[in-house]
């Protein structure tokens, strides 16, 4: 008989010495194995920061390897069906691996490069400012996530199924184990790369074809039925389409509208990308500079204002912020971290709720959305004449005045010192300096750090019209999957919008 769970809170910096310890202090003597279920820092009380663990004793340890193969329970069959995958990022590989597992013949398409050459391409940016339209930090091997934190968290509580293949599959390809019982798990860009390239090497040895350094141009189609893509490299037959494209292929997106996809603009988010030293934000959550066995402090603020709502995206505790355009002459930063978070620096975007209809109080079609965002990411480079960004000091944007030079930063091409508000929309400004305002009384100090470029990439400004499992409107085998089609967000919730999508086509067949 299984025995139950065991829940214990244990100091930070705990040893198996101490677990081994407590759990003999509470009964349980015999121990001949431990396996931690689900672990979550609980730092409320600055005086007394521990970790809430939950424990499984004496019953087999976690076979990932069972998890990836029996999770989804997907039948195998031989099939003669080809599905062709546009983007290798999460939606992408994860459905295809799905796919592979089925029987299906799988071919995916990746205008980027493989991640040993895409590595090559990001370092030419960071180092030279030399710019790849088609390798960079948002197209290439494993999307934009490969260069990032690297968080496995999403709101979604019913793909289950789904997050256990997912998690278990980036173990299986080198990711760290605790993925699996962190409440807040990341993988790590540096682990991410690893991942991304096991990955492959996994969908390779299952029968998977790989296209890479190939732009998706268009595709042909009898009735509702697409029954061909036309690439860079010419033209592939398939039986399906699954589009994993992410949310910079605007030229993608534009060919789209054009063949008789329908878009709707949406909501997304507009701001910048806020810095401060890791030890201001240690000092602010922890009260102290740092707690044995914890990397770095995070954190996830919010602030309710009269016109918008502000909040903290994608923080990247220990991390950089980067050049993450993904169009020539364009200025959009991001954040990323390495596995131990340990650089100098804490950053996150700090961004307001946006959407053009709003803003311009008339119906803005998808194609003029596209557009608008784009004009605005120009603007930024515009301003500074190249890849640096413009910046300045939070203290400054909340005043309206640009009084102090930045501080030192992990940006890597410079920053200009310039009035973000004469960048932003206007719509946006106001709530930004008050949700500034807010966060600033909750975490201590947060108005001496820096803002700097524009944060854009948070979601896409439109989404596809589509049923829940991806198959689009108009479309008898058309199917439009993850970041991209404006359904999903983040890396669990895309692979598992792919792995959905996957499903129903097997369950087509």
């Amino acid at each position: 008989m299984k025995k139950p769970i065991i829940e214990l809170k244990l100091p930070v910096g705990y040893n198996n010495e101490d677990l081994l310890a407590h759990l003999k202090k509470i009964g349980h003597k015999n121990i001949k194995s431990v396996e931690v279920l689900k672990k979550s820092l609980d730092a409320r009380k600055k005086d007394k920061i521990v970790w809430n663990i939950q424990l499984d004793i004496n019953n087999p340890k976690i076979d990932f390897k069972d998890i990836s193969e029996n999770a989804l329970e997907i039948p195998y069959k031989t099939r003669n069906s080809h599905v062709i995958i546009v983007g290798s990022g999460p939606s992408g590989i994860f459905s295809g691996l799905v796919l592979l597992k089925a029987g299906f013949k799988v071919t995916i398409i990746e205008r980027g490069s493989k991640v040993e050459n895409r590595d090559k391409d990001i370092a030419n940016l960071m180092e030279k400012g030399i710019f790849n339209s088609e390798s960079n930090f948002a197209f290439g091997e494993g999307g934009a996530g490969t260069y990032s934190d690297g968080k496995l968290t999403s709101r979604n509580k019913h793909i289950s199924k789904e997050k256990k293949f997912i998690l278990s599959t980036f173990i299986n390809n080198g990711a760290p184990k605790e993925i699996y019982s962190l409440v807040h798990p990341h993988v790590g860009s540096d682990n991410l790369k690893i991942v991304a390239k096991n990955m492959r090497n996994q969908f390779t040895d299952a029968g998977g074809v790989i296209l890479f350094d190939t732009s998706f141009i268009s595709f042909k189609q009898k009735g509702t039925t697409v029954n061909k893509i036309i690439s860079s490299k010419g033209e592939h037959d398939c039986d399906y389409l699954i589009l994993a494209t992410g949310h910079s292929a605007f030229d993608t997106y534009r060919e789209l509208i054009k063949r008789g996809l329908i878009f709707n603009t949406k909501n997304f988010a507009l701001g910048f990308r806020a810095e401060h030293p890791q030890l201001l934000i240690n000092n602010a959550q922890w009260g102290r500079d740092s707690l044995p066995g914890v990397k770095a402090a995070e954190y996830r603020i919010t602030a309710k204002t009269e016109s918008s709502s502000v909040y903290s995206f994608c923080m990247c505790p220990g991390g950089q912020i980067v050049p993450a355009g993904a169009l020539q002459n364009t200025s959009v930063v991001n954040g990323m971290s390495n596995f131990k978070r340990n650089s100098e620096f804490a950053n996150a975007a700090v961004v307001a709720s946006f959407n053009f209809s709003t803003d311009l109080q008339r119906v803005v079609p998808p194609e003029e959305a596209l557009e608008r965002l784009q004009r605005l990411e120009e603007s930024y480079f515009l301003a500074t004449g190249g890849y640096s960004v413009p910046g300045m000091k939070i203290s400054d944007f909340i005043a309206s005045s640009l009084k102090e030079s930045v501080n030192k930063t992990s940006y890597p091409l410079g920053v200009t010192n310039m009035d973000l508000s004469e960048l932003l929309p206007k719509s946006v400004i106001a709530p930004l300096k008050e949700g500034l305002s807010q966060f600033n009384n909750k975490l201590k100090g947060y108005e001496t750090g820096n803002i700097l470029g524009l944060e854009s990439k948070t979601s896409s400004p439109i989404q596809v019209s589509r049923n829940k499992e991806g198959l689009c409107n108009g479309f008898s085998n058309l199917y439009f999957v993850g970041e991209g089609s404006g359904w999903a967000g983040g890396i669990i919730s895309s692979g598992a919008d792919g792995i959905r999508g996957a499903i129903n086509i097997i369950e087509k067949e």
